[in-house]
This record gives C-alpha cells, sequence and structure tokens, in this order.
C-alpha cells in the first residue's frame, strides 16, 4: 500500500531530474544588481513611497480590516481609484489586494457558461485561471495572431464573448497588437479583457498604458487589468473599466466581495509612486535607455517596455546561467516549463530606471559571458 504522499515524492523525484525545481531563497540586500525584480522605476524604495506607506499604516492602521463591503473601504481607496483615473483617462478604477485578484475578479464575473472566452496562448496564469474558474467555454488562439483570434470569434454558437490578452508579456516581453484587438472585438461585439501589468508606468503618456497611449479607454467594451506591485513598487491589483463594468465587479466578484480590502500601507505606497511618476517623466526614458542596453548586449530586439528573455538550450543550463550570475553579482530569473508558455527554458531580464551606467557596465559584462549556453 502506497502512503497518501507517495505521489509527491514521485513527482518531486521527477522534478528533479528534469531541472525544474523551484526552492524558496531569501534575497539579501547584498552588492547585487537587480535584473530579475519588477521594481521598474526604481520607486520601492524611494523616500516619497515609503514615507507614504508609513504615513497610510499610521492613519488607517496595518490592515483594512474587513471586505471593502463590510467596513473596509477606506479614504485612501478612493483617493488612489482618482488617482489611477486620473493617471491613466480610464472611465473608472477600483483596486483590489493583487493583480491575480483582479485577473480572477475580471473573468469570473465578465464571463460565464453562456460566453466563448478566446485566449492568447501566452496569457499570465492568473488569466488562465480566470478563465477556467468563469465556467466559460475556452478557446486559445495563437499568440499575436488576429487572424486566428476573429476565426475563433466567428465560430461562436455562445450569446457572448471575451477575448484575453496582455498588453506586454511577462516572459517574452513582446508587445499585443493593442489598437487591431480594440477594433477587432468591437466589430465581433466581445469585450476585450487586456492585462497591462508590464505597461502601467512604463509606456505611454506619462506611463498610463498602451491602451491609453492609443486612446482607447473610450472604448467600453475595453477591460483593463493591472497591478499595483511592478512599477507602482506597491502590492494590490485593479481593474479599469466602463463604471457600469466596475459596478458589476462590486457586487458579483467573489475575489474582490469575500476578501479583505487592499491593506493602507500598500494603497499609500502606490499613491505615492504615482506622484513620483507625475513628478518625474524621466524615470521611463530611463528605463527604455537601460532596456536597449540590455537588449543589444543580449542580442535581442529593444523591449517595449521593461522585460525580455533569451532562450536557452534546456532547463539546467539556465539553472546554472543563473547561478553563474548570482556568483558575480548580477540577479536574473531562470524561467523554465511551466512558467514559459512557449514550452522552452529562458533568462528573463527586467530593465529598471535606478540602474547606474556602472550597474550596467557590470551586469552586460557578466551577461555576456553567459551568452554561449543560449540555444
Amino acid at each position: 500500500m502506497t502512503g497518501p504522499l507517495d505521489w509527491i515524492r514521485d513527482a518531486a523525484a521527477a522534478r528533479e531530474d528534469a531541472g525544474l525545481v523551484r526552492r524558496l531563497s531569501v534575497t539579501k540586500s547584498a552588492d547585487v544588481v537587480d535584473l530579475a525584480g519588477n521594481d521598474y522605476l526604481g520607486l520601492r524604495h524611494h523616500p516619497a513611497v515609503v514615507a507614504g506607506a508609513v504615513a497610510a499604516a499610521e492613519t488607517y492602521g496595518t490592515g483594512a480590516g474587513a471586505s471593502r463591503l463590510v467596513t473596509g473601504t477606506l479614504d485612501i481607496h478612493d483617493e488612489l481609484e482618482a488617482a489611477l483615473v486620473a493617471l491613466t483617462g480610464a472611465p473608472s478604477a477600483l483596486v483590489l489586494s493583487s493583480g491575480y485578484t483582479a485577473n480572477l475578479a475580471a473573468l469570473t464575473t465578465l464571463a460565464d457558461a453562456g460566453t466563448l472566452v478566446v485566449s492568447d496562448e501566452h496569457a499570465h496564469a492568473s488569466l488562465i485561471d480566470g478563465c477556467r474558474l468563469s465556467r466559460a467555454a475556452v478557446s486559445v488562439a495563437r499568440h499575436n495572431d488576429l487572424e486566428h483570434v476573429a476565426e475563433l470569434l466567428s465560430r461562436r454558437d455562445t450569446p457572448r464573448a471575451v477575448v484575453v490578452a496582455e498588453s506586454i508579456y511577462s516572459v517574452l516581453g513582446d508587445a499585443a497588437p493593442v489598437e487591431d484587438l480594440v477594433a477587432l472585438t468591437e466589430e465581433a461585439g466581445a469585450l476585450l479583457v487586456l492585462d497591462e501589468a508590464h505597461a502601467l508606468g512604463v509606456v505611454g503618456p506619462g506611463g498610463a498604458g498602451l491602451v491609453a497611449r492609443a486612446g482607447l479607454y473610450d472604448a467600453e467594451h475595453v477591460v483593463v487589468t493591472c497591478t499595483l506591485s511592478k512599477s507602482l513598487a506597491a502590492q494590490g491589483g485593479l481593474v479599469l473599466a466602463h463604471p457600469d463594468v466596475r459596478e458589476h465587479l462590486v457586487n458579483t466578484a467573489r475575489p474582490f466581495i469575500y476578501d479583505t480590502g487592499l491593506a493602507p500601507a500598500s494603497a499609500g505606497a502606490a499613491l505615492a509612486a504615482i506622484g513620483v511618476l507625475r513628478d518625474h517623466p524621466e524615470l521611463a526614458a530611463r528605463l527604455h535607455a537601460n532596456a536597449t542596453r540590455l537588449a543589444e548586449t543580449l542580442g535581442v530586439d529593444a523591449p517595449e517596455g521593461a522585460v525580455m528573455s533569451v532562450e536557452m538550450a534546456g532547463p539546467h543550463e539556465t539553472v546554472e546561467a543563473v547561478e553563474q550570475a548570482r556568483a558575480q553579482g548580477v540577479r536574473i530569473g531562470a524561467f523554465r516549463p511551466p512558467s514559459t508558455p512557449d514550452g522552452s527554458s529562458r533568462l528573463r531580464l527586467t530593465a529598471h530606471a535606478d540602474h547606474t551606467a556602472h550597474d550596467l557596465d557590470r551586469a552586460c559584462a557578466v551577461l555576456a559571458g553567459l551568452l554561449p549556453a543560449r540555444v
């Protein structure tokens, strides 16, 4: 008779053989150039952002205390949502406890058994989970293939349809054809759920994102999700959409209704980060200059945002390259299946606005030595 945990141990052994084991390691504030984290604008330790978090905690306490539909909606939530509307030009905003819950909230309330969801094959795990939990029929479209999206929509026999994509993808770092997706879904009578996690703060006027850059927030069928944990250096998620969609989420989204409201410190940090972004528009330009420098060293195209990746020969080679870089004071990401949508193993790098010329010289010298292990 097998024990109840034998299957878990067998799965762990198989991961070990395949080079796909993940382990938690404490990140230490040593002399390291960070090319792995998502603090794109370098605001996580900015004095104004830290002060915003501290002031909010002192004013409201350490937590929201309840669901936002009970007593957990605080003044600072309203202030943050107003600031996000001002930043992006979106018609309304709703903040939640994480970007993951924002995607779950959007998709489980905008799609159901009477809906066809057409999801890009490179969509983030949170979008995939939202599709699954919605109980909708799901068709997976080839990555950034508009003709395939149109073909799948044309076959639908459901009353409603939702197309799911990211504006900038989290592994390859490539951008979606946002304007074409908006036009295609409008013509098909479908909603478009677009995750701007890697675009907010990085691209568009004042860091407003790709939808704002294209001037498409007037399209009421567009629903944007984001995170506060990347460029805005905090924690939490948001949905930007027509006020009718916001009202629908407030009344029906289980990840919103049954979750404690966003912690005040996170709301305060994000609010302060928006202020820094507004006062320092050069941050995004600095980020893009640094990204271009890194891309040239890697031999890849300059990314639309901060994310870029290099395909490696396999998972073992990827992990080894990451360890070699870490030993030389450069932190990069090891992305392996199932985290990579195309099944490849990749070094994933993120540019930061606060990297100095010295940081980049050091990082590029190390990266150049790792490239022989790529595909």
